[in-house]
């Protein structure tokens, strides 16, 4: 049986915090983060901006400006200007050194009015999609003691879902924005690799990094969209499919795939057969061309401290850092190939299509114990084509019988497509 966590407070929409005062309004995220359990606040606040500090951002943003008066927490992979970015670990900050200045993201959005209350904990460097931490503690569902937030962006999608800040940034290399939003019942999006937000921020693997942010409600995530990205793009009422749960191959929870097709089938029409073997045949290897492409890039980034830091990282990641270094020219080939037939496949998919929809995850939040390799992969069988795909994706809940959540993918060729406010609107 689960058990409920304590009640924390009802998550507000933009327009209520915009609504406060500045100094009522960073009172606030003070209070919301002190109503927190001890176990959620240590596993998922890194660093917490002053309460007349926090004041005196929101004071000072432009009042036309779309964001303005909106907190937010920052995943700490994103650099402010004096504050230690430590991506999970213990030690980044003492390798790297304090950042002199505001990474892309946080400077736009404090651009666009918003101002960071803090920042968020994750799985060490990004590298795992559960929420576990050994540093800091495993970050706990806000909800459903004894289950877990999901990963890599865990302090952010359970900070959010928890009602301290309605907006928090987040990354997703292979579903770290997807899963947590999916878990923690959120809205989230990612972007694209090598987008102006990502490229200054503490990467995984350069290749497959996205930035990306959550939300606790349809309009917010559209202000939010509206605000970061632009402008979506005109077009006529839009064209989608969606491949059902019992098409992919993997065993899901009996409850989830019901859900998540019936939530799917609102929103489109089942893939046709051409389109679904086209699709399922393109991704045949996407894991492990993702495993392979990750491992290696994620060594290049650390290979100058895997020997002078090594007892500081957990040792599961020291090991696979270390093993990205091992892989041959073949199997980095073997890999480029696949990632090759996916985006060529999806290229072709949406000359006919504007989006496809997946689950985007096979189970609702799990429990430390089903935290296992088996889970991963059937994850990253939903997750890794849109990130071979490089592609944006919009993030929607899907609420279970149960009161847990899982969510869909929304699968997009651009991240201004006028799909994502559609559905949002919806």
């Amino acid at each position: 049986m689960d058990t409920i966590a304590p009640k924390t407070p009802a998550t507000l929409p933009f327009a209520a915090w915009q609504a406060m005062a500045p100094a009522a309004a960073a009172q606030e995220v003070q209070r919301r983060m002190a109503a927190l359990p001890a176990d959620l606040r240590a596993a998922a606040l890194a660093w917490v901006r002053p309460e007349q500090a926090l004041a005196g951002e929101l004071a000072a943003a432009d009042p036309k400006q779309p964001l303005s008066g909106v907190p937010y927490l920052l995943k700490d992979l994103f650099d402010l200007a004096g504050v230690p970015t430590k991506a999970g670990s213990t030690f980044l900050d003492q390798a790297r050194g304090l950042p002199g200045q505001d990474g892309a993201l946080p400077r736009r959005l404090r651009e666009l009015g918003a101002a960071c209350a803090g920042k968020t904990h994750l799985v060490e460097f990004a590298a795992g999609l559960f929420g576990d931490n050994a540093h800091y503690g495993d970050c706990p569902h806000p909800f459903f003691t004894g289950r877990l937030s999901g990963g890599s962006s865990s302090g952010s999608a359970a900070l959010v879902a928890a009602g301290v800040a309605p907006l928090a940034i987040g990354s997703d290399t292979g579903g770290s924005v997807r899963l947590p939003a999916a878990f923690c019942g959120l809205y989230g999006f990612r972007l694209t690799p090598h987008g102006e937000f990502i490229r200054d921020a503490m990467p995984l693997a350069p290749s497959l990094d996205t930035a990306g942010w959550f939300t606790a409600n349809a309009a917010d995530l559209l202000a939010a969209n509206a605000a970061l990205v632009g402008p979506s793009r005109q077009s006529k009422e839009p064209r989608g499919c969606f491949l059902p749960a019992g098409e992919l191959g993997i065993p899901f929870d009996p409850a989830t795939a019901k859900a998540c097709d019936r939530a799917a089938a609102d929103l489109s029409k089942p893939a046709g057969r051409d389109t679904t073997a086209a699709l399922l045949a393109s991704w045949t290897g996407a894991i492990e061309a993702y495993t392979v492409t990750a491992l290696h890039e994620a060594h290049a980034v650390h290979r100058d401290w895997l020997a002078p830091y090594h007892e500081h990282y957990e040792p599961g990641s020291w090991q696979r850092f270390s093993d990205g270094g091992r892989y041959q020219p073949e199997q980095l080939a073997k890999a480029a190939a696949t990632f090759a037939a996916v985006r060529t496949t999806f290229r072709r998919f949406f000359a006919d299509y504007d989006y496809l929809i997946l689950p985007a995850s096979p189970f609702p939040a799990l429990r430390k114990a089903d935290c296992t390799p088996e889970a991963r992969k059937h994850i990253l069988t939903l997750t890794t084509p849109a990130s071979l795909g490089g592609l944006p994706v919009l993030t929607i809940p899907v609420a279970l019988p149960s009161g847990l959540t899982t969510g869909l993918q929304v699968i997009v060729p651009t991240a201004d497509s006028a799909v994502v406010p559609w559905i949002l609107k919806r």
